[in-house]
């Protein structure tokens, strides 16, 4: 039998997989699709963004009924094959509430992460760029009108040799990189275990329940697959993310009669948070050289809970950005005189914010119910943020327009199953936990009480590595209990 199954290969799953195999624990690792082709074709943006052909197509509803297909990645890896690499902490404050803002507090602070964070850092070889001389410019000039705008080296997951390939370097940021020239989950916690006798990795696989220990359903013993096949193990880890695991787990509670007397049931799928995003483009004169565009993060006081970055995209991505009104050749024309932005603010956690797994009723389809109203506060500083970076470029010699990033844009999606102390506002305890369920623990971005006004992957594979080094603990310390006894 396993030690621990692990659902979902993504950035909490494969740094949970690290941890505990280095442990010495067996481990199952169970991922939906497949490990991605090394063809080249996962560069390529006539089929990365023109034709999606590596997304998951899986088919949702929003909360008014109509139909939508979220931005998700099926594959070894999970979404961190895909995202730009942009790896910052959490600042020390976004640890706390902030009732203001609609933000819960965590059941931990962010010293609790100190140690995790410099390992995962240094694990996915975090390092920072210098600031090419496009971006220079633009930021000179928007500070020389703007002087509230504060600049920062951006922390990225890409190796420094990523410069020395041109066609990697401008596609890092949305595509996965063949040449592991990217800190992704797969290329910095997984790989290197490949050889390792007490890891299993098994690709193609959906879970599609989990499998109590006999009569006693509050505690978690498996897992069944699609296939009909049951794995066990004394540790099951939902690592599938914030949209796929609290579906799991809503299915569990109503198969097993406990949605309603586990008492963290209710909040199963409740507290979603996507960040606030906006894309804005900015022209002027010049054509735009720089390579790798993403090396510095934008604040600015005025907006406490927002931050900015360019975008990792060259100019013919950037032409993709541009209303398809526009003829495709002058789009193109804009495009290498551009510079692209993306614009995040930090929503709040709204019960309402919701997600609804698939009845079993025939046809049925999971539901993403998400309003950004229902995070007012939040609305209004990205709202005020859009136009104050908008107006500090037209000023700075850039025309500038912008676009918002609406609810299939799941890239940070967090927050459906929160950590805190209390089962009636949270689902998971400190160390990853589900509040009532024994052998059931989550180390996915669902986890996060808050979104942050920054990228959550870092913060994700941090919270992965504590509750995993955690969990090692008490497994073999139990293990070495019964040798004893």
């Amino acid at each position: 039998m396993n030690d621990v199954i692990i659902i979902g290969s993504g950035a909490g799953g494969c740094a949970a997989a690290h941890a505990l195999v280095g442990a010495g624990l067996k481990v199952l690792l169970i991922e939906k699709g497949e490990h991605l082709p090394q063809d080249g074709s996962t560069l390529d943006p006539q089929q990365v963004v023109h034709e999606g052909r590596f997304r998951s197509r899986e088919r949702w509803q929003d909360g008014n009924g109509k139909d939508i297909e979220p931005e998700e990645y099926f594959n070894v890896g999970g979404k961190t094959r895909w995202y730009g690499a942009a790896l910052l902490r959490y600042g020390a404050g976004e640890f706390a509430a902030d009732a203001a803002h609609g933000c819960a507090a965590w059941p931990l602070g962010a010293a609790d992460l100190e140690d995790s964070y410099q390992e995962a850092e240094r694990l996915l070889g975090v390092r920072r760029f210098d600031c090419e001389s496009d971006l220079a410019t633009i930021t000179r000039r928007l500070r020389r009108h703007a002087p509230q705008w504060q600049t920062q080296p951006l922390p990225l997951g890409l190796s420094e040799s990523i410069q020395q390939d041109t066609n990697e370097a401008r596609h890092f940021d949305g595509f996965a990189s063949v040449r592991r020239l990217k800190g992704d989950a797969e290329t910095a916690f997984l790989h290197d275990l490949r050889a390792a006798p007490n890891l299993q990795l098994l690709t193609g696989s959906t879970v599609v329940d989990l499998v109590p220990a006999g009569l006693y359903t509050r505690r978690i013993a498996g897992v069944r697959l699609a296939d009909g096949t049951t794995h066990f193990a004394r540790a099951v880890l939902l690592a599938a993310g914030a949209l796929h695991s609290p579906r799991l787990l809503q299915r569990y509670l109503l198969a097993q009669g406990l949605e309603h007397s586990l008492p963290c049931a209710d909040q199963v799928g409740r507290n979603l948070k996507l960040h606030l995003l906006t894309a804005m483009v900015a022209v002027s004169a010049g054509v735009k050289q720089d390579l790798l565009r993403k090396t510095s993060l934008f604040l600015h006081e005025d907006f406490p809970h927002s931050s900015v970055q360019p975008l990792g995209f060259d100019g013919e991505l950037i032409s993709t950005l541009i209303p398809r009104f526009v003829p495709r050749t002058l789009a193109r024309l804009i495009g290498n005189r551009a510079y692209g932005f993306f614009l995040q603010t930090e929503d709040a956690a709204h019960p309402d914010n919701r997600i609804i797994a698939a009845s079993g009723e025939a046809n049925a389809v999971p539901v993403m119910d998400y309003e950004p109203q229902r995070s007012p506060a939040a609305l209004a500083e990205h709202r005020a943020l859009a136009a104050r970076l908008r107006r500090d470029l037209i000023r700075s010699g850039m025309l500038a327009f912008s676009q918002r990033i609406g609810i299939t844009g799941t890239a940070h999606a967090s927050g459906t199953m929160m950590a805190g102390t209390d089962p009636a506002d949270s689902v998971v305890d400190a160390t990853g936990r589900v509040h009532g369920l024994d052998g059931l623990y989550v180390v996915d971005g669902s986890v996060l009480p808050r979104s942050s006004r920054v990228n959550p992957s870092l913060t994700i594979f941090a919270w992965s590595l504590r509750s995993a080094r955690l969990l090692a603990q008490a497994l073999l310390a139990s293990a070495m209990t019964r040798r004893t006894a």
